[in-house]
């Protein structure tokens, strides 16, 4: 089937705090990629935080939010707490990587982000670093919000209901959510649904010891700046 009328694929996947490389070449595999944030917002999670690379281990870099009650908010509604994380994520990203050959590039895209852009709630400032990451990497896929669309209750339906609702074919998730997506909802309402694979990434030039796939993709970008999609799967040069 000709590229332009092939049937829509789309993931629907919670905003993450600067992700890994495999959010963004999942991101890259679809033709519309809607962040989820309409979910209830979890601690401890991908949501805040990430880690990077360091001589004595990996280091979580955390974003402090305000939780309300026993955490029945959502994601969209958390508000960041304070600036003062922002000098001290600044700082790491500056000790561990200041020795990498793409540092003064990636550290002029992502700035304005950090110190320029007045972010009231965390939603805001994933999408904004997953669009500008995007844009360095020539990912063209459309990002959208699940607050754009209808929301049924259920799970699997609502997933499955979003798909509908954008005219896609083809749900695309990560392998986790076998634990709870039920594949005879997507059948019933004429969805494909297809896993996306994670594994067998290529390693890069990396700092200090033991290689770490599940890092912040500012790793790989600060270690091969433009090359970064010779290193993923779904990411045109």
């Amino acid at each position: 089937m000709p590229e332009h009328i092939r049937p829509k694929k789309v993931a629907i996947l919670q905003s993450n705090y600067i992700p890994w490389k495999g959010y963004f070449d999942l991101i890259a595999f679809v033709d519309e990629f809607i962040l989820y944030d309409d979910v209830q917002y979890t601690r401890r999670d991908w949501r805040n935080r990430n880690l990077i690379k360091t001589p004595t281990g990996l280091q979580w870099l955390t974003v402090p939010v305000k939780v309300k009650g026993k955490f029945l908010q959502k994601i969209r509604e958390t508000e960041i707490d304070g600036k003062n994380w922002i000098q001290s994520h600044w700082g790491s990203l500056e000790k561990n990587y200041r020795r990498t050959p793409h540092y003064e590039e990636i550290t002029t895209l992502i700035e304005p982000i950090f110190f320029s852009q007045n972010h009231q709630f965390l939603s805001e400032l994933n999408r904004s670093f997953i669009k500008i990451i995007c844009k360095y990497l020539n990912i063209s896929t459309l990002i959208s919000d699940s607050f754009d669309y209808t929301l049924v209750d259920d799970k699997s339906e609502r997933l499955a209901n979003i798909c509908l609702q954008s005219n896609a074919k083809e749900y695309v998730s990560g392998p986790s959510a076998k634990n709870y997506i039920d594949k005879n909802v997507f059948s019933e309402l004429g969805v494909d649904l297809t896993w996306f694979d994670y594994s067998k990434y290529p390693e890069y030039p990396q700092l200090w010891d033991q290689f770490a796939h599940g890092v912040s993709i500012l790793d790989l970008l600060f270690n091969c700046g433009r090359r970064s999609s010779n290193y993923m799967k779904f990411i045109k040069s």
